[in-house]
């Protein structure tokens, strides 16, 4: 479920919006006004949340852009097995199965708690707290 649109032009550093339907981070932007009678052209740099890629979009400064409804969770950490780990909800106690960030990997103990984030229905765990 999408929060709201934004045009090109109000994508500022660090705004969450979704490209090819995965939510992607703005790192930096540039506008650029053509000619005398042309519209104004919008260069987005993007690095993905749940995908380390980075992306490099250029569309019209009218474009409309997608920001994503995105909910953190706090959580505990049960198990880790592979890729996945077992965490449990710390406001409805209910235990999932969710995949994380490569960059916490050895962060990751049982019984540490972290934060969870959910993007568009998708869940991954991306911090580690104590």
């Amino acid at each position: 479920m999408v929060l709201r649109f934004i045009d090109g032009t109000q994508c500022k550093t660090g705004t969450t919006i979704l490209i090819d339907g995965e939510p992607y981070t703005v790192r930096s932007n540039d506008i650029s006004k053509t000619g005398k009678h042309g519209a104004s052209k919008f260069r987005i740099e993007a690095v993905g949340i749940f995908v380390d890629k980075k992306k490099i979009v250029a569309v019209p400064g009218s474009e409309r852009f997608d920001v994503p409804n995105m909910d953190k969770k706090r959580v505990q950490i049960l198990s880790m097995s592979g890729d996945v780990v077992t965490v449990m909800d710390l406001e409805s106690y209910e235990t999932i199965d969710i995949p994380f960030h490569e960059n916490i990997r050895n962060e990751i103990v049982a019984e540490k708690y972290g934060e969870m984030w959910i993007i568009e229905e998708k869940k991954m765990l991306m911090r580690v707290t104590n």
